[in-house]
Protein backbone atom coordinates (compact mmCIF):
# COMPACT_ATOMS: atom_id res chain seq x y z
CA UNK A 1 0.00 0.00 0.00
CA UNK A 2 1.18 3.40 -0.90
CA UNK A 3 2.38 5.66 1.64
CA UNK A 4 0.01 8.57 1.82
CA UNK A 5 2.26 11.99 1.40
CA UNK A 6 1.96 14.58 4.27
CA UNK A 7 1.75 18.00 3.29
CA UNK A 8 2.07 20.63 5.59
CA UNK A 9 0.09 23.96 5.06
CA UNK A 10 1.54 27.00 5.16
CA UNK A 11 0.18 27.89 8.76
CA UNK A 12 1.28 25.26 10.25
CA UNK A 13 4.93 24.96 8.58
CA UNK A 14 4.73 28.83 9.85
CA UNK A 15 3.54 27.81 13.57
CA UNK A 16 6.19 25.24 13.15
CA UNK A 17 9.45 27.82 12.47
CA UNK A 18 7.80 29.63 15.09
CA UNK A 19 8.06 26.81 18.23
CA UNK A 20 11.49 25.83 16.41
CA UNK A 21 12.62 29.44 16.92
CA UNK A 22 11.35 29.22 20.31
CA UNK A 23 13.07 25.82 21.39
CA UNK A 24 16.41 26.53 20.04
CA UNK A 25 16.33 29.89 21.56
CA UNK A 26 15.92 28.84 24.86
CA UNK A 27 18.54 26.15 24.72
CA UNK A 28 21.05 28.57 23.52
CA UNK A 29 20.04 31.29 26.47
CA UNK A 30 20.23 28.29 28.83
CA UNK A 31 23.99 28.13 27.76
CA UNK A 32 24.73 31.96 27.25
CA UNK A 33 25.12 32.02 23.79
CA UNK A 34 25.96 35.30 22.69
CA UNK A 35 27.85 37.54 19.96
CA UNK A 36 30.37 40.32 19.32
CA UNK A 37 28.64 42.95 17.36
CA UNK A 38 30.61 45.97 16.00
CA UNK A 39 29.16 49.19 15.16
CA UNK A 40 30.45 53.02 14.10
CA UNK A 41 29.39 55.27 16.69
CA UNK A 42 30.34 58.70 16.83
CA UNK A 43 33.22 57.97 14.69
CA UNK A 44 34.20 55.32 16.52
CA UNK A 45 34.54 51.22 16.58
CA UNK A 46 32.69 50.05 19.32
CA UNK A 47 31.98 46.18 20.08
CA UNK A 48 28.99 44.82 22.17
CA UNK A 49 27.83 41.90 23.25
CA UNK A 50 24.36 40.47 22.06
CA UNK A 51 23.23 37.76 24.09
CA UNK A 52 20.19 35.07 22.91
CA UNK A 53 17.31 35.52 24.58
CA UNK A 54 14.52 33.24 25.55
CA UNK A 55 10.68 32.89 25.12
CA UNK A 56 10.91 31.36 28.38
CA UNK A 57 11.31 33.77 30.32
CA UNK A 58 9.29 36.64 32.31
CA UNK A 59 10.27 38.90 29.45
CA UNK A 60 9.67 36.65 26.60
CA UNK A 61 6.34 35.25 28.17
CA UNK A 62 5.00 38.78 28.63
CA UNK A 63 6.25 39.33 24.83
CA UNK A 64 4.48 36.46 23.48
CA UNK A 65 1.02 37.12 25.17
CA UNK A 66 1.11 41.03 24.80
CA UNK A 67 2.90 41.98 20.75
CA UNK A 68 1.19 39.96 18.44
CA UNK A 69 -1.78 42.49 18.00
CA UNK A 70 0.62 45.58 18.21
CA UNK A 71 2.71 43.73 16.15
CA UNK A 72 0.13 42.71 13.45
CA UNK A 73 -1.49 47.20 13.86
CA UNK A 74 2.36 48.32 13.10
CA UNK A 75 3.05 45.14 10.62
CA UNK A 76 4.05 48.04 7.63
CA UNK A 77 4.48 44.96 4.54
CA UNK A 78 0.20 44.34 5.09
CA UNK A 79 -0.76 47.98 4.75
CA UNK A 80 1.60 48.63 1.55
CA UNK A 81 0.10 45.39 0.62
CA UNK A 82 -3.80 46.87 0.71
CA UNK A 83 -2.85 49.81 -0.98
CA UNK A 84 -0.91 48.35 -3.95
CA UNK A 85 -4.22 45.81 -4.06
CA UNK A 86 -6.81 48.39 -4.45
CA UNK A 87 -4.68 50.35 -7.09
CA UNK A 88 -4.54 47.11 -9.06
CA UNK A 89 -8.34 45.99 -8.62
CA UNK A 90 -9.60 49.25 -9.69
CA UNK A 91 -7.44 48.92 -12.71
CA UNK A 92 -8.59 45.24 -13.61
CA UNK A 93 -12.21 46.12 -12.88
CA UNK A 94 -12.33 48.85 -14.97
CA UNK A 95 -10.86 47.39 -18.31
CA UNK A 96 -8.00 49.34 -18.52
CA UNK A 97 -5.26 46.16 -17.78
CA UNK A 98 -7.05 44.15 -20.25
CA UNK A 99 -6.74 46.85 -22.78
CA UNK A 100 -3.06 47.09 -22.34
CA UNK A 101 -2.37 43.39 -21.52
CA UNK A 102 -4.42 41.61 -24.66
CA UNK A 103 -2.60 42.28 -27.50
CA UNK A 104 0.41 41.17 -25.85
CA UNK A 105 -0.73 37.79 -26.59
CA UNK A 106 1.18 37.23 -29.69
CA UNK A 107 4.50 38.15 -27.88
CA UNK A 108 6.64 34.81 -27.90
CA UNK A 109 6.33 33.02 -24.11
CA UNK A 110 10.03 33.34 -23.79
CA UNK A 111 10.53 37.13 -24.69
CA UNK A 112 7.47 37.72 -21.58
CA UNK A 113 9.58 35.91 -19.66
CA UNK A 114 12.83 38.05 -20.17
CA UNK A 115 10.28 41.22 -20.03
CA UNK A 116 8.90 40.12 -16.83
CA UNK A 117 12.30 39.33 -15.24
CA UNK A 118 14.05 42.77 -16.55
CA UNK A 119 11.23 44.60 -14.81
CA UNK A 120 11.79 42.96 -11.55
CA UNK A 121 15.29 43.88 -11.61
CA UNK A 122 14.68 47.32 -12.58
CA UNK A 123 11.84 47.62 -9.71
CA UNK A 124 14.86 47.30 -7.42
CA UNK A 125 14.48 51.45 -7.55
CA UNK A 126 11.17 51.54 -5.86
CA UNK A 127 12.84 48.94 -2.72
CA UNK A 128 10.32 46.38 -1.73
CA UNK A 129 7.83 48.52 -3.15
CA UNK A 130 8.48 46.05 -6.80
CA UNK A 131 7.20 43.05 -4.63
CA UNK A 132 4.02 44.82 -3.87
CA UNK A 133 3.08 46.04 -7.47
CA UNK A 134 4.37 43.90 -9.51
CA UNK A 135 3.26 39.95 -7.69
CA UNK A 136 0.07 40.64 -8.33
CA UNK A 137 0.23 42.91 -11.41
CA UNK A 138 1.69 40.22 -12.90
CA UNK A 139 -0.14 37.58 -12.26
CA UNK A 140 -3.37 39.35 -14.09
CA UNK A 141 -1.29 39.99 -16.78
CA UNK A 142 -0.39 36.41 -17.39
CA UNK A 143 -3.57 35.83 -17.20
CA UNK A 144 -4.63 38.16 -19.81
CA UNK A 145 -1.96 36.85 -22.44
CA UNK A 146 -3.16 32.84 -21.67
CA UNK A 147 -0.21 31.85 -19.36
CA UNK A 148 -0.59 30.54 -15.60
CA UNK A 149 -0.42 33.13 -13.41
CA UNK A 150 1.51 31.21 -11.08
CA UNK A 151 4.07 31.40 -13.13
CA UNK A 152 4.27 34.48 -13.74
CA UNK A 153 4.01 35.31 -9.98
CA UNK A 154 6.99 33.07 -9.67
CA UNK A 155 9.20 34.81 -12.33
CA UNK A 156 8.36 38.34 -10.91
CA UNK A 157 9.50 36.77 -7.77
CA UNK A 158 12.74 35.60 -9.14
CA UNK A 159 13.55 38.24 -11.17
CA UNK A 160 12.49 41.21 -8.42
CA UNK A 161 14.61 39.38 -5.18
CA UNK A 162 17.59 37.98 -7.37
CA UNK A 163 17.95 41.02 -8.62
CA UNK A 164 17.76 43.34 -6.21
CA UNK A 165 21.59 43.85 -5.86
CA UNK A 166 21.39 44.88 -9.83
CA UNK A 167 19.14 47.40 -11.46
CA UNK A 168 19.95 50.36 -13.74
CA UNK A 169 20.40 52.83 -11.18
CA UNK A 170 20.87 53.27 -7.55
CA UNK A 171 18.26 52.50 -5.24
CA UNK A 172 16.87 53.58 -1.78
CA UNK A 173 18.58 50.98 0.03
CA UNK A 174 22.23 51.61 -1.92
CA UNK A 175 21.87 55.01 -0.60
CA UNK A 176 21.60 53.91 3.12
CA UNK A 177 24.27 50.99 2.40
CA UNK A 178 26.11 53.34 1.35
CA UNK A 179 26.28 55.45 4.29
CA UNK A 180 27.23 52.61 6.49
CA UNK A 181 30.02 52.00 3.83
CA UNK A 182 31.13 55.61 4.50
CA UNK A 183 30.94 55.21 8.23
CA UNK A 184 33.12 51.49 7.78
CA UNK A 185 35.63 52.62 5.61
CA UNK A 186 36.39 56.09 7.19
CA UNK A 187 36.59 55.15 11.08
CA UNK A 188 39.34 52.67 10.53
CA UNK A 189 40.96 52.71 7.33
CA UNK A 190 41.09 55.41 4.86
CA UNK A 191 39.58 59.03 6.40
CA UNK A 192 39.43 60.16 2.77
CA UNK A 193 36.87 57.93 1.20
CA UNK A 194 33.83 59.02 0.08
CA UNK A 195 30.85 57.00 -1.01
CA UNK A 196 29.45 57.90 -4.59
CA UNK A 197 26.43 56.64 -5.09
CA UNK A 198 26.97 55.90 -8.85
CA UNK A 199 29.75 53.70 -7.83
CA UNK A 200 28.48 50.26 -9.23
CA UNK A 201 26.73 52.02 -11.96
CA UNK A 202 28.21 50.16 -15.20
CA UNK A 203 28.47 46.48 -13.04
CA UNK A 204 24.70 46.88 -12.03
CA UNK A 205 23.33 47.56 -15.65
CA UNK A 206 25.73 44.53 -16.41
CA UNK A 207 24.04 42.33 -14.10
CA UNK A 208 20.68 43.83 -15.01
CA UNK A 209 20.71 42.29 -18.75
CA UNK A 210 22.81 39.39 -18.27
CA UNK A 211 20.76 38.04 -14.91
CA UNK A 212 17.69 39.07 -17.57
CA UNK A 213 18.77 36.95 -20.37
CA UNK A 214 20.38 33.84 -18.23
CA UNK A 215 17.64 33.79 -16.23
CA UNK A 216 15.01 33.30 -19.05
CA UNK A 217 16.92 30.72 -20.29
CA UNK A 218 17.24 29.16 -16.57
CA UNK A 219 12.81 29.43 -16.38
CA UNK A 220 12.39 28.48 -19.54
CA UNK A 221 14.26 25.22 -19.11
CA UNK A 222 13.40 24.49 -15.37
CA UNK A 223 10.39 26.65 -13.56
CA UNK A 224 8.02 26.50 -16.76
CA UNK A 225 7.96 22.74 -17.21
CA UNK A 226 7.17 22.73 -13.41
CA UNK A 227 3.69 25.08 -14.29
CA UNK A 228 2.18 23.31 -17.53
CA UNK A 229 -1.15 24.64 -17.43
CA UNK A 230 -2.79 27.59 -19.13
CA UNK A 231 -5.09 29.94 -17.76
CA UNK A 232 -6.98 32.44 -19.64
CA UNK A 233 -9.13 35.08 -18.10
CA UNK A 234 -12.69 34.95 -19.71
CA UNK A 235 -14.00 38.16 -18.57
CA UNK A 236 -16.76 40.00 -21.00
CA UNK A 237 -14.83 43.68 -20.31
CA UNK A 238 -15.15 46.32 -23.32
CA UNK A 239 -11.61 46.86 -24.71
CA UNK A 240 -12.22 50.64 -25.71
CA UNK A 241 -8.58 52.16 -28.05
CA UNK A 242 -10.64 55.72 -27.14
CA UNK A 243 -10.63 55.13 -23.43
CA UNK A 244 -7.16 54.21 -23.61
CA UNK A 245 -5.84 56.52 -25.57
CA UNK A 246 -7.46 59.42 -22.65
CA UNK A 247 -6.41 57.73 -20.02
CA UNK A 248 -3.09 57.17 -21.13
CA UNK A 249 -2.83 61.44 -21.29
CA UNK A 250 -4.07 61.16 -17.53
CA UNK A 251 -1.30 58.98 -16.52
CA UNK A 252 1.57 61.44 -18.41
CA UNK A 253 -0.26 64.36 -16.46
CA UNK A 254 -0.11 62.80 -13.18
CA UNK A 255 3.46 61.11 -13.91
CA UNK A 256 4.77 64.71 -14.84
CA UNK A 257 3.05 66.04 -11.54
CA UNK A 258 4.38 62.96 -9.32
CA UNK A 259 8.08 64.20 -11.22
CA UNK A 260 7.69 67.80 -10.11
CA UNK A 261 7.09 67.09 -7.01
CA UNK A 262 10.99 65.46 -6.60
CA UNK A 263 12.34 68.55 -8.47
CA UNK A 264 13.81 70.98 -6.11
CA UNK A 265 14.08 74.57 -6.89
CA UNK A 266 11.19 75.15 -8.90
CA UNK A 267 8.02 76.84 -7.74
CA UNK A 268 6.22 74.71 -5.54
CA UNK A 269 8.15 71.91 -6.47
CA UNK A 270 10.00 69.49 -4.10
CA UNK A 271 7.40 68.55 -1.92
CA UNK A 272 8.47 64.97 -1.94
CA UNK A 273 11.89 66.28 -1.09
CA UNK A 274 13.92 66.14 2.21
CA UNK A 275 15.12 69.83 1.73
CA UNK A 276 16.82 69.50 4.89
CA UNK A 277 19.56 67.49 3.13
CA UNK A 278 22.22 69.75 1.18
CA UNK A 279 22.92 66.38 -1.60
CA UNK A 280 19.88 65.79 -3.67
CA UNK A 281 20.25 62.38 -3.54
CA UNK A 282 19.74 62.13 0.20
CA UNK A 283 17.01 64.47 -0.61
CA UNK A 284 15.30 62.15 -2.51
CA UNK A 285 16.41 58.38 -0.65
CA UNK A 286 17.32 59.07 2.39
CA UNK A 287 15.61 57.92 5.87
CA UNK A 288 13.34 60.99 6.24
CA UNK A 289 12.25 61.35 2.41
CA UNK A 290 8.10 61.64 1.94
CA UNK A 291 9.14 60.17 -1.36
CA UNK A 292 9.42 56.60 -0.49
CA UNK A 293 6.34 56.55 1.45
CA UNK A 294 4.84 58.47 -0.98
CA UNK A 295 5.17 56.61 -3.71
CA UNK A 296 2.59 53.76 -3.32
CA UNK A 297 -0.28 55.97 -2.60
CA UNK A 298 0.68 58.06 -5.71
CA UNK A 299 0.81 54.66 -7.60
CA UNK A 300 -2.70 54.23 -6.10
CA UNK A 301 -4.03 57.91 -7.42
CA UNK A 302 -2.61 57.42 -10.93
CA UNK A 303 -4.42 54.24 -11.02
CA UNK A 304 -7.92 55.63 -9.06
CA UNK A 305 -7.63 58.27 -12.21
CA UNK A 306 -6.83 56.63 -14.67
CA UNK A 307 -9.04 53.72 -14.49
CA UNK A 308 -12.18 56.05 -13.80
CA UNK A 309 -11.93 57.77 -17.33
CA UNK A 310 -11.41 54.29 -18.75
CA UNK A 311 -14.14 52.34 -17.34
CA UNK A 312 -16.48 56.05 -18.09
CA UNK A 313 -15.62 55.65 -21.79
CA UNK A 314 -15.47 52.54 -22.03
CA UNK A 315 -18.52 51.80 -19.86
CA UNK A 316 -17.20 49.10 -18.16
CA UNK A 317 -18.08 50.94 -14.86
CA UNK A 318 -21.72 52.09 -15.09
CA UNK A 319 -21.55 54.53 -12.32
CA UNK A 320 -20.39 55.03 -8.53
CA UNK A 321 -21.20 52.16 -7.11
CA UNK A 322 -19.45 49.96 -9.88
CA UNK A 323 -16.22 51.93 -9.02
CA UNK A 324 -16.53 51.80 -5.32
CA UNK A 325 -16.82 48.05 -5.52
CA UNK A 326 -14.10 47.91 -8.30
CA UNK A 327 -11.01 48.80 -5.83
CA UNK A 328 -11.94 45.56 -3.85
CA UNK A 329 -11.95 42.88 -6.73
CA UNK A 330 -8.43 41.46 -6.35
CA UNK A 331 -9.37 40.75 -2.58
CA UNK A 332 -11.46 38.06 -3.85
CA UNK A 333 -10.46 34.59 -2.69
CA UNK A 334 -7.62 36.74 -0.72
CA UNK A 335 -8.70 36.31 2.99
CA UNK A 336 -6.03 34.37 3.57
CA UNK A 337 -3.23 36.59 3.01
CA UNK A 338 -4.08 38.04 6.60
CA UNK A 339 -4.19 34.76 7.79
CA UNK A 340 -0.69 34.01 6.68
CA UNK A 341 0.67 37.77 7.62
CA UNK A 342 -0.78 37.75 11.08
CA UNK A 343 1.09 34.43 11.62
CA UNK A 344 4.20 35.65 9.59
CA UNK A 345 4.64 38.97 11.62
CA UNK A 346 4.08 36.99 14.76
CA UNK A 347 7.13 34.95 13.79
CA UNK A 348 9.50 37.98 12.56
CA UNK A 349 8.85 39.45 15.75
CA UNK A 350 9.77 36.52 18.01
CA UNK A 351 13.15 35.95 15.63
CA UNK A 352 13.59 39.65 16.26
CA UNK A 353 12.98 38.99 19.88
CA UNK A 354 15.66 36.71 20.77
CA UNK A 355 18.24 37.67 18.82
CA UNK A 356 19.08 34.70 17.42
CA UNK A 357 19.84 35.91 14.02
CA UNK A 358 21.86 38.80 15.07
CA UNK A 359 23.95 36.27 17.05
CA UNK A 360 24.55 33.89 14.20
CA UNK A 361 25.63 36.93 11.87
CA UNK A 362 27.79 38.01 14.49
CA UNK A 363 29.50 34.42 14.62
CA UNK A 364 29.38 34.53 10.71
CA UNK A 365 31.13 38.02 10.47
CA UNK A 366 33.33 36.98 12.74
CA UNK A 367 34.33 33.86 11.14
CA UNK A 368 35.05 35.92 8.37
CA UNK A 369 37.43 39.03 10.17
CA UNK A 370 39.38 36.17 11.49
CA UNK A 371 40.18 34.64 8.02
CA UNK A 372 43.80 35.47 6.95
CA UNK A 373 42.55 35.08 2.86
CA UNK A 374 43.29 37.73 0.28
CA UNK A 375 42.21 38.23 -2.91
CA UNK A 376 39.49 36.13 -5.04
CA UNK A 377 39.02 33.65 -2.12
CA UNK A 378 37.63 36.29 -0.14
CA UNK A 379 35.46 37.80 -1.97
CA UNK A 380 33.81 34.17 -3.01
CA UNK A 381 33.67 33.39 1.20
CA UNK A 382 32.26 36.62 1.69
CA UNK A 383 29.89 36.06 -1.00
CA UNK A 384 28.15 32.96 0.70
CA UNK A 385 28.55 33.97 4.22
CA UNK A 386 26.29 36.98 3.42
CA UNK A 387 23.16 34.05 1.72
CA UNK A 388 23.86 32.28 5.06
CA UNK A 389 23.62 35.77 7.65
CA UNK A 390 20.07 36.03 5.18
CA UNK A 391 19.11 33.00 5.97
CA UNK A 392 17.60 34.38 9.53
CA UNK A 393 18.02 38.26 8.93
CA UNK A 394 16.48 38.86 5.14
CA UNK A 395 16.36 42.76 5.89
CA UNK A 396 19.03 44.14 3.84
CA UNK A 397 19.96 47.40 5.87
CA UNK A 398 20.01 45.59 9.34
CA UNK A 399 22.61 42.75 7.67
CA UNK A 400 24.68 45.26 6.70
CA UNK A 401 24.54 47.58 10.06
CA UNK A 402 25.80 44.08 11.14
CA UNK A 403 28.74 43.51 8.98
CA UNK A 404 29.73 46.47 7.02
CA UNK A 405 31.99 47.81 10.35
CA UNK A 406 33.91 44.38 10.15
CA UNK A 407 34.05 43.52 6.47
CA UNK A 408 34.57 47.07 4.98
CA UNK A 409 37.67 47.14 6.25
CA UNK A 410 38.66 43.76 6.14
CA UNK A 411 38.45 44.09 2.64
CA UNK A 412 40.12 47.07 2.14
CA UNK A 413 43.24 45.74 3.98
CA UNK A 414 42.70 42.97 0.83
CA UNK A 415 43.21 46.25 -1.58
CA UNK A 416 39.62 45.58 -1.93
CA UNK A 417 37.83 48.75 -2.60
CA UNK A 418 34.10 49.69 -0.35
CA UNK A 419 32.16 50.29 -3.64
CA UNK A 420 32.78 46.20 -5.04
CA UNK A 421 32.58 44.83 -1.14
CA UNK A 422 29.08 46.84 -1.16
CA UNK A 423 27.99 45.28 -4.14
CA UNK A 424 29.66 41.97 -3.15
CA UNK A 425 26.97 42.41 -0.38
CA UNK A 426 24.09 43.39 -2.36
CA UNK A 427 24.45 40.13 -4.46
CA UNK A 428 24.87 38.02 -1.93
CA UNK A 429 21.57 39.53 -0.07
CA UNK A 430 20.00 39.10 -3.53
CA UNK A 431 20.59 35.22 -3.49
CA UNK A 432 20.29 34.75 0.10
CA UNK A 433 16.48 36.22 0.40
CA UNK A 434 15.16 34.02 -2.51
CA UNK A 435 15.95 30.91 0.12
CA UNK A 436 14.28 32.03 3.27
CA UNK A 437 10.91 31.08 4.51
CA UNK A 438 11.14 34.29 6.67
CA UNK A 439 11.28 36.98 4.00
CA UNK A 440 8.01 38.18 4.46
CA UNK A 441 7.95 38.71 0.78
CA UNK A 442 8.15 34.74 0.31
CA UNK A 443 5.28 34.59 2.90
CA UNK A 444 3.18 37.39 0.22
CA UNK A 445 4.23 35.35 -2.73
CA UNK A 446 2.66 32.20 -1.37
CA UNK A 447 -0.99 34.01 -0.84
CA UNK A 448 -0.80 35.35 -4.16
CA UNK A 449 0.09 31.53 -5.29
CA UNK A 450 -2.91 30.11 -3.39
CA UNK A 451 -5.58 32.62 -4.95
CA UNK A 452 -4.24 31.73 -9.00
CA UNK A 453 -3.45 28.38 -7.77
CA UNK A 454 -5.88 26.61 -10.51
CA UNK A 455 -4.68 23.03 -9.96
CA UNK A 456 -6.38 22.13 -6.69
CA UNK A 457 -4.45 18.68 -6.38
CA UNK A 458 -1.57 21.21 -6.79
CA UNK A 459 -0.93 22.31 -3.17
CA UNK A 460 0.93 25.58 -2.06
CA UNK A 461 3.25 24.94 0.61
CA UNK A 462 6.17 26.97 1.59
CA UNK A 463 8.77 23.87 1.33
CA UNK A 464 7.13 22.61 -2.01
CA UNK A 465 7.51 26.14 -3.75
CA UNK A 466 10.90 26.18 -2.27
CA UNK A 467 11.62 22.99 -3.86
CA UNK A 468 9.62 24.26 -6.81
CA UNK A 469 12.09 27.16 -7.14
CA UNK A 470 15.66 25.85 -5.68
CA UNK A 471 16.64 24.88 -9.42
CA UNK A 472 16.29 28.22 -10.61
CA UNK A 473 17.48 29.83 -7.64
CA UNK A 474 20.86 27.34 -7.31
CA UNK A 475 21.92 28.62 -10.98
CA UNK A 476 20.98 32.07 -10.69
CA UNK A 477 23.24 31.73 -7.70
CA UNK A 478 26.05 30.68 -10.05
CA UNK A 479 25.56 33.44 -12.43
CA UNK A 480 26.00 36.12 -9.88
CA UNK A 481 29.34 34.06 -8.81
CA UNK A 482 30.58 34.07 -12.35
CA UNK A 483 29.87 38.17 -13.11
CA UNK A 484 31.65 38.92 -9.45
CA UNK A 485 34.70 36.48 -10.24
CA UNK A 486 34.57 38.23 -14.16
CA UNK A 487 34.72 41.42 -12.92
CA UNK A 488 37.31 41.10 -10.07
CA UNK A 489 39.90 38.73 -12.50
CA UNK A 490 39.55 41.18 -15.14
CA UNK A 491 39.40 44.67 -13.49
CA UNK A 492 36.35 46.03 -14.89
CA UNK A 493 35.52 49.51 -14.32
CA UNK A 494 32.18 49.54 -11.19
CA UNK A 495 31.09 53.11 -12.42
CA UNK A 496 32.53 56.03 -13.04
CA UNK A 497 36.39 55.86 -11.72
CA UNK A 498 35.84 53.33 -9.66
CA UNK A 499 37.55 49.60 -9.52
CA UNK A 500 37.36 46.35 -8.06
CA UNK A 501 40.55 46.65 -6.26
CA UNK A 502 42.19 50.06 -4.81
Amino acid sequence: MKKKKILLGPVITILILMLVIIVVSAIASAFGLQGEVTAVTNGTLETSMVTVRSIFSEEGLKYLFTSPVQTFQTFKPLVLLIIALMAISIGKASGLFKAMFVPLRKVKPSIITFLTLLIGIISSFFSDYGYFILLPLTAIFYQYIGRNSVLGILTSFVGITLGYGAGLVFTIDDYQLGLLTKEAATVSVDADYVFNAWSNEFIMIASTFILAIVGTLIIEAFLKPKVKESIKDEDDLTISKKGLVFSSIAFVILLLLFIYMIIPGLPGSGLLLDMSQKDYVAQLLGGKSPFGDAFIFMLLVMLMVCSAIYGAISKNINNTNDYSVGLSKEFDDLGYIFILMFFASLMFSILTFTNLGQVVGAWLISFMGNLELTGLPLVIIMFFVIILMSFLIPDTVTKWTIASPILVPLLMKANITPDFTQFIFKAADSVGKGFTPFFVYFIVMLALLEKYNGKESVKITIFGTLRKLLPTLLLCMVVWVVILIGWFIIGLPLGPETYPTM
